[in-house]
């Protein structure tokens, strides 16, 4: 079961950093350093960012149930 939990754990952190990356800026910082901060006609429609949200939520839950599984795994001993 742990082995389960650090291989699900690996897995939603790497999705995690790739869902977040995947999100456009919404101002200041190192975004628009970057030209984040332009604005393209070209850009994704709102659809999309809502449905990239559920998703980055969805594999959270995921990411926070599995660190609190290994956790209780780690403390019981098993």
């Amino acid at each position: 079961m742990r082995t389960f939990l650090d291989i699900l754990l690996i897995i939603t952190s790497l999705a995690l950093m790739a869902l977040i990356l995947l999100h456009r800026g919404k101002g200041g910082g190192l975004s628009s350093l970057f030209g984040g901060s332009m604005q393209s006609s070209l850009s994704g429609s709102s659809v999309v960012e809502k449905n990239l949200d559920r998703l980055t939520l969805f594999v959270t839950a995921i990411w926070i149930v599995s660190i609190v599984g290994v956790g209780l795994l780690i403390k019981v001993g098993a």
